[in-house]
């Protein structure tokens, strides 16, 4: 026998799967609020979602009037949806109106609620509130319109001194402050602290998680002598009556607020009798609201509220009427009918008053819709006989009473289908023996198909375990291993059949066999958790764990072992309930354990100081967490610093049993106090520090160290002494009391008090010795004394400079100075030190410039015969010197200057070494002169070597070397030094490039060989040559210029060291400025220059310096001057070098031709 379903559980068949060849009419599936608040400055969106076949067209209605969204730049409807965009860049209030959505194809209309757009409320610029002490006083708040309803709250702002950001804790209720139903805030009467802050009326809408903020209101209290008390009056509501209209399961709230001096009062009657507090019913805001959250018809009645103070009292009476707005009973469904079918549409609802049924017909009333005699309205009832295709469409009903409206929409599809089973054909189930099975064959088809169910298509199942339920599903109940096998669902009607088999496999349950034991463990051990499960052969299966709601991560310290849970060096962290989750394609199981880890304890909470006095304090705590092991002890510790605080020392120690101790503290000290509880696992973290306390003050326990008394003047002496810390002064206002007296004198103690860390003593005879010592003193007395210690007046200037200065011991590089030590008397102070002044005047190589910066060294006292050691000279050089003695404070005079000069040493090293390559079978260095010579330069020593070494010596004048490679990939390694009669000085070492191509050692041809270079020496020498002509065709007509003649010299040779046998040549000098010969010498001093800047100078320089002396050259008429000039060039290698090398210079010739 087959199963008849009824239409209306057909049609949710069919809704719940797509069918795209089936048609369907309009349907909407999701739309706004009615009520629809928006925030002008997002994109304000109302939703309108429908379903349907073919798929709905939208469109909307503003203010009951067509709306042309694509005409309005503002606003646009999105794709395959009625959901409508609008963003309100200009004028966004012409947007509030109300909308509805239509979506139509061509089986119907249905229609949305009527929605009502609203924008939240704008801010305003709120005036600051004067009032004056003792009166009432309303803050209006006017927070944003719902729904839903937002929660208000008011913040004061409080802007500390020390802070740059207001600290914002919300207002809190009491008897006198209270925040009203609206919003506002109400003071039944006002404080001079209430000015204390600004008052902000915040609005948060919990569903966004947007909190929308006023501007503050400023509070200004006049303050008056006296508040004087007053009568109770209402601040809300007003008046003696007033009047609720709630509608059934919204929410009722009764609120009284009253004025008044003292604060008054509330208590509610209702009806006359104290009002009874039931469990719908909640009394709250120090008993001025009455919250019902649900209203009902019985709370209806005359509520009265009493305010009352000693002055008086005041009544309100509130009365409640409740009435209901359209709600449903029985809202119409959607039919889905076949031919000549009948069908009804219900629409039951009730409300108060009782509220009018209306019907329409794709949106148009049914009284105006085409006639049809099948369509029968009977009240909230709609009856269709025998229908057809033309009352396919979409049926709204409208009840409404004047608290509200309700709306449904409820489609009527008309058609002829052949059944369709929907869904998967042909399924495999697998379930676990003895549970209970559910086998879908879901169908659709019109007229509404039999269905029956069969086991290999024999029989039909019904009755015993099997039960075939309303929606197609076979359900069969304590499954068994011989309920295995194919199941055949059949569907059919008049206008055919179909069917669906299901093939059911039935497997064995899984079971746990061993299950995990719950364990205690000590911190750092190993823990198992064993899981053994027992499962159907053919069915595979997965163990996973579960530590709480979590799965248990595995690490290298977490892992599994089979089924198993190995937790090694286990940790507090892994404190918990365990559980062994088996799980397989089927069904799971479950089995838990509890791990307990004994650890290090909680830290203490809660500290709390008492009993304070001026060296200790009673601290108190509540113990932490033990972790399953006793706590032996706790470590109690302190932080007094102010300025870097976190630095936390340990105070002592306390048995584990004690949870309030004595501390002894230093006084006058700001602590802050944390314990650390102890048991044999470890300690715990510290608790949160205690609140900042400071201990009573007390004189001062410390003396002030390094006292000690100097001058700073002639005639003063400055005390001063190492200051107390913070902590040593166990009172505020730390000072110093300092003594002082004449050393070896019969003169009393002299006294003064200051703040500083130094005190001066002023008309003191210079250096005289005193006696002084300091002591600390604050608010509390004063502390001990330092002992005595001796300080000195001001030292003055020497009177009188070091005598006999002498040296002896002359070295090339240091000397051995003498002198005769001053007498104490005319130091004015105590001898510090001698101090010797010295620079290099000159060296005794004539063209040698030298720096004479003056340079100092110090010599200590060492008496009776004072001596010492100057080192760091130059060899060769003359140097002049004096002394002079130092007190602390200043020098003497300097002493007499003497002369003295350095013996020869061996040369620095020779500069500018290089190694050039010219040709590929020879290598070229040339170097030149030492920096310092430290002496007279007698050659120059070359080593160079490759497998062995071999030696050149050279004379003064050569400085330069070829030497034949005889292999292009040898290196060689050249050294080379300067040598005077002391001995040969620092060598220089290089190694030679690796030169291996021909094309490296072209590019290190001299330039001198190269064709282009020699070419321009040629043009340059020929444009000299023709300028030197033309000056002396214009010299010789009178030109008004100076010119200049030169004539060789012969040289002539002065023996001034036979010894040495070297030469010292000596060039004849002509003056031609009227200069001194003193500064002609110096600026022949100055002008000697290095070797190679000699070497190339022209003879045409104006320098006056390189020529002998002469007379003076008489002056033309017109200024100039003609002189003649002579003497020769010479190379200032052979200056106090000997030979008889002589060279000219090419200019020379120049000079000859002109």
């Amino acid at each position: 026998m087959g199963i008849l379903v009824e239409p209306a559980l057909l049609l949710v068949l069919w809704q719940t799967d797509s069918l795209p060849a089936v048609r369907q009419p309009p349907a909407i599936i999701k739309q706004s609020m009615k009520e629809h608040i928006v925030d002008p400055k997002d994109t304000m969106v109302i939703e309108c979602e429908a379903r349907g076949n073919p798929h709905p067209i939208f469109s909307w209605r503003r203010n009951g009037k067509y709306f042309n969204v694509a005409r309005d730049s503002q606003t646009s409807m999105r794709r395959r949806s009625g959901t409508l965009d609008i963003y309100a860049w200009n004028n966004p209030e012409q947007y509030e109106a109300e909308y509805q959505c239509i979506a139509s194809n061509e089986y119907g209309s249905a229609y949305s609620n009527k929605i009502r757009l609203r924008l939240y409320s704008k801010e305003e610029v709120l005036e600051p509130v004067v009032v004056s002490a003792g009166l009432p006083l309303v803050l209006s708040c006017d927070p944003p319109r719902g729904p839903p309803k937002p929660d208000t709250y008011w913040m004061p702002f409080n802007w500390p001194v020390q802070t740059a950001f207001p600290t914002m804790q919300p207002v809190r209720p009491d008897r006198r402050v209270s925040m009203g139903v609206n919003g506002d805030l109400y003071f039944s009467n006002i404080l001079f602290n209430d000015s204390a802050a600004d008052y902000c009326c915040n609005a948060r809408f919990p569903y966004k998680n947007v909190i929308q903020q006023k501007m503050p209101v400023v509070v200004k209290v006049l303050t008056t002598r006296t508040v004087a008390e007053a009568a109770p009056t209402w601040l809300s509501p007003t008046g003696s009556s007033s009047s609720i209209l709630v509608l059934q399961g919204e929410e009722l709230l009764l609120e009284c607020i009253g004025a008044g001096v003292p604060t008054p009062g509330i208590t509610w009657t209702k009806n006359g009798d104290d009002l009874v507090v039931s469990p719908r019913m909640k009394v709250k805001n120090f008993n001025k609201m009455v919250q019902i959250p649900k209203a009902s018809f019985d709370d209806a009645g005359e509520y009265t509220c009493t305010a009352t103070n000693k002055i008086g009292y005041i009544e309100h009476t509130i009365t409640v009427r409740v009435k209901a707005a359209p709600f449903w009973l029985e809202k119409p469904t959607d039919l889905v009918l076949a031919p000549e079918e009948n069908g009804r549409l219900l629409c039951h609802s009730d409300g108060a008053p009782r509220p009018t049924v209306s019907w329409f017909i794709n949106g148009e009333p049914i009284e105006t819709a085409t006639p049809q005699p099948n369509r029968q309205v009977s009240g909230d009832t709609l009856t269709l006989r025998s229908v057809t295709t033309a009352n396919t469409a979409v049926y709204q009903c409208n009840v409404s009473n004047q608290f509200g409206y309700l709306m449904a929409n409820a489609f009527v599809n008309v058609l002829h289908a052949t059944p369709r089973i929907i869904g998967p054909r042909n399924e495999l189930i697998k379930v676990i023996e003895g549970s209970r099975t559910l086998l879908d064959c879901r169908y659709f088809g019109s007229p509404v198909p039999e269905l029956r169910w069969s086991k290999y298509g024999q029989g039909t199942l019904e009755g015993n375990r099997f039960k075939t339920q309303g929606n197609g599903t076979l359900e069969i109940k304590n499954i068994q291993i011989e309920d295995q096998g194919t199941y055949v669902c059949v569907v059919s009607n008049v206008a055919g059949r179909d069917e669906s088999q299901v093939r059911l496999e039935v497997k064995e349950p899984t079971l746990i066999v061993t299950r995990p034991q719950s364990m205690k463990v000590i911190r750092g051990s190993d823990v198992r958790f064993e899981c053994v499960v027992k499962a159907d052969a053919t069915t595979p299966v997965t163990t996973t764990w579960m530590k709480g709601k979590k799965h248990v991560t595995l690490g290298w310290r977490i892992s599994l072992d089979e089924s198993n849970l190995v937790i090694t060096n286990v940790n507090g962290g892994d404190e918990g309930n365990y559980t062994c989750v088996i799980k397989s394609e089927l069904d799971q199981k479950y089995a838990s354990a509890r791990l307990m880890v004994m650890d290090r304890p909680d830290p203490p909470s809660k500290l709390e100081l008492s009993d304070p006095y001026e060296r200790s304090v009673r601290l108190s705590w509540v113990p932490g967490d033990s972790n399953h092991n006793h706590i032996t002890e706790y470590l109690v510790q302190y932080d007094d610093d102010d300025w870097l605080p976190g630095k936390w020392r340990n105070l002592s120690t306390y048995p584990g049993n004690l949870n309030s101790v004595i501390l002894h503290l230093t006084p006058f000290t700001y602590y802050e106090f944390r314990v650390i509880a102890i048991n044999e696992i470890g300690m715990s973290r510290p608790s949160r520090p205690s609140m900042r306390f400071q201990s009573s003050g007390a004189p001062p326990d410390i003396i002030p160290k390094n006292v000690k008394g100097v001058g700073t003047w002639r005639n003063n002496m400055e005390i001063s002494w190492e200051p107390l810390t913070y902590r040593e002064w166990n009172g505020p206002h730390l000072k110093y009391l300092v003594w002082w007296k004449r050393r070896d004198s019969r003169e009393e103690w002299k006294n003064a008090t200051t703040k500083w860390l130094r005190y001066y003593i002023y008309d003191a005879d210079t250096f005289t010795p005193y006696d002084i010592k300091v002591q600390a003193v604050n608010d509390f007395g004063l502390g001990p004394e330092s002992p005595v210690a001796i300080g000195y007046s001001g030292e003055d200037r020497p009177l009188t400079a070091p005598l006999n200065l002498r040296v002896s011991d002359i070295e090339s590089t240091q000397v051995t100075l003498h002198w005769d030590s001053v007498t104490r008397g005319s130091m004015m102070g105590d001898l510090k030190e001698y101090k010797a002044y010295y620079w290099r005047d000159s060296s005794q190589l004539r063209w040698l410039r030298v720096n004479r910066g003056m340079k100092s060294k110090a010599f200590p006292d060492n008496d009776p015969e004072p001596s010492g050691v100057l080192t760091g000279l130059i060899p060769y050089s003359n140097y002049k010197l004096y002394i002079v003695v130092a007190n602390n404070r200043y020098e003497g005079p300097p002493g007499n200057n003497i002369h003295f000069s350095t013996p020869e040493g061996v040369p620095s090293v020779p500069r500018s070494f290089r190694i050039q390559q010219r040709h590929l079978d020879s290598i070229y260095v040339d170097w030149d002169l030492p920096a310092e010579p430290n002496g007279v330069i007698i050659g120059y020593s070359l080593k160079y070597q490759t497998e062995e070494s071999r030696v050149e010596e050279f004379t003064p004048n050569v400085t330069s070397f070829s030497v034949r490679r005889y292999d292009r990939y040898t290196r060689y390694r050249f050294s080379v030094a300067a040598q005077t009669r002391i001995g040969i000085g620092e060598w220089h070492t290089e190694e030679s490039p690796h030169y291996t191509t021909e094309t490296y050692a072209q590019d290190q041809v001299d330039i001198s060989t190269q064709g282009w270079f020699i070419g321009i020496m040629c043009a340059v020498a020929l444009i000299v040559l023709i300028l030197l002509i033309v000056c002396f065709i214009k010299r010789s007509r009178g030109g008004k210029y100076p010119v200049r003649e030169k004539k060789d010299i012969s040289l002539e040779p002065v023996d001034d060291n036979d010894q040495e046998g070297s030469f010292d040549y000596r060039i004849a000098r002509i003056s031609t400025l009227p200069y001194p010969r003193r500064e002609e010498e110096r600026g022949l001093q100055r002008g000697q220059l290095s070797m190679d800047a000699m070497m190339k100078r022209s003879d045409s320089d104006d320098s006056l310096v390189d020529y002998g002396d002469g007379g003076e050259i008489p002056f033309n008429e017109d200024g100039s001057f003609i002189g003649q000039y002579t003497g020769t060039r010479r190379d200032v290698r052979e200056l106090d070098f000997g030979g008889n090398l002589e060279l000219h210079s090419p200019m020379n010739t120049i000079y000859s031709l002109a």
